[in-house]
């Protein structure tokens, strides 16, 4: 068991420089017309939106808790706000970057699919629209309008149990396609890629235009190691723990430990992004460097 004043730390080790991090980067994404345009950045720019909204509101919301859990009492707007944020936001980081995994193959190997407009909308607009719509109507149905009453747990660190997941249908489509199936996307088509890009560049040598594509293979690869990382650890453990119902004390140790670390995932991503991208690397460098004074001959 990991002592609440040790989460306390760790967390607050990490939120600040992530924050800064994060600002950072949203500066340079949105602000910079060629990363701006460049439809590889856009889901990212997403991803960096939802780690902003959660280090500004959640993460505080813990390392508060972790200091005032005994005396802290939560109304039960806060804890459904809460719930809505630390699951649904974390779901839909992980949806988003399933699609990630999935949209590099057209975007390297298929560019000719988003090359109008019109194509363009379908391809990669209407995707990321069709994510966003769907997780914001089912999350905000399961913790602000469900059937019956949300139940409060006032000791525990999310503080709400959506009654919608006593469903046993909802509760498993909940657990397979939010994070089983994104999971087993994540891993299949960034392991693909991989080996796509190996094979290709191979057999065709100079037909792709590697340097072009370095920058999205590098920065999605960057990533999904970070989902492996800790991602593969926790769904593994919940099959067992949650479906299967498998119970024993190790089990139930290694579950509160992958859902504790699942939480970095979301600290850790802005860094993962910085270093996947030379450029920002490039401008971090001459924003620390100082200015080389010129050297003047003072005459005697």
């Amino acid at each position: 068991m990991i002592a609440d004043i040790v989460k306390f730390w760790l967390f607050l080790l990490c939120l600040i420089p992530s924050t800064l991090c994060t600002i950072f980067l949203l500066y340079h994404f949105l602000f910079d017309r060629t990363l701006r345009n460049a439809l590889y950045n856009h889901a990212i720019i997403l991803l960096l939106i939802i780690c902003l909204i959660d280090y500004v509101t959640l993460y505080p919301w813990m390392l508060y808790y972790y200091q005032h859990k005994d005396t802290w009492k939560r109304s039960l707007i806060f804890c459904v706000t809460w719930g809505f944020i630390d699951w649904s936001l974390y779901i839909e980081h992980i949806l988003l970057f399933a699609w990630v995994t999935i949209e590099r193959h057209i975007l390297i190997f298929h560019d000719s699919w988003v090359s109008t407009s019109k194509k363009r909308f379908y391809i990669h607009y209407f995707p990321l629209i069709v994510l966003v719509l769907y997780w914001l109507i089912f999350y905000v149905v399961v913790y602000y309008f469900p059937s019956c009453q949300n139940r409060l747990r006032p000791y525990s660190l999310v503080c709400i149990f959506p009654c919608l997941y006593d469903n046993y249908f909802l509760s498993m489509w909940d657990y397979i396609a939010h994070q089983i199936v994104p999971t087993l996307i994540i891993i299949i088509f960034s392991t693909g890629l991989l080996l796509r890009v190996l094979w290709k560049k191979n057999q065709m040598h100079r037909t792709i235009h590697w340097r072009k594509h370095r920058k999205m293979i590098i920065q999605v690869l960057s990533i999904a190691c970070l989902y492996f990382i800790v991602l593969i650890p926790y769904t593994l453990v919940y099959i067992l723990y949650n479906i299967y119902y498998l119970s024993s004390p190790l089990l139930a140790e290694l579950s509160i430990y992958t859902v504790f670390f699942s939480y970095f995932i979301i600290l850790l991503f802005p860094f993962v992004c910085a270093c996947s991208l030379p450029e920002l690397k490039s401008r971090i460098k001459n924003i620390f460097q100082l200015p080389q004074q010129s050297r003047q001959i003072v005459p005697f």
